[in-house]
């Protein structure tokens, strides 16, 4: 597994033991069985994760209050080989109804020989979020960002 921060982007990237199909499955369908329950911008903890399997689709959370919180919505949906998500998170860590100002989060599955697939995931343009874009740049770009939750992706996948 690897991550590499650039400028306005992060870039995170781990090959699992699974074919393409289920590898984006996991990841699309399969998101709530893997998503480290500590990412969240919720209220309250999160009991649930749901990404939509559609163009248009919301990517949101339950907590354990009922409450939902849409963080993100599906830009592109290419099954089995990309997955395209709008960030709707401000820099406070909170939801973003201003789509003009949230980055985006690409992912691609690529098969890496027999029943193996390597996932390339890009956060960029998180210069869209304003004044202060680096920091939330440095945080998904931490080894506690985007590097732990492929991990957690991959134990589920493999």
């Amino acid at each position: 597994m690897s991550t590499q921060t650039q400028d306005t982007l992060v870039r995170a990237q781990v090959t699992v033991d699974a074919p393409q199909e289920r590898a984006f499955a996991v990841f699309t369908d399969g998101i709530d069985s893997w998503w480290p329950r500590a990412h969240t911008i919720g209220e309250a903890p999160l009991a649930r994760i749901v990404l939509e399997p559609r163009v248009g689709g919301r990517a949101y959370s339950i907590d354990t209050n009922g409450d939902e919180c849409d963080w993100g919505q599906v830009l592109h949906y290419e099954p089995p080989a990309r997955v395209v998500l709008r960030w709707n998170i401000t820099l406070q860590w909170k939801p973003e109804t201003d789509p003009t100002r949230c980055s985006e989060v690409e992912v691609r599955f690529v098969p890496d020989g027999p029943g193996r697939t390597r996932v390339e995931l890009e956060h960029r343009d998180f210069e869209r979020h304003g004044d202060g874009w680096e920091a939330m740049r440095d945080a998904v770009g931490s080894p506690g960002g985007w590097s732990a939750t492929l991990a957690a992706f991959a134990l589920a996948a493999s």
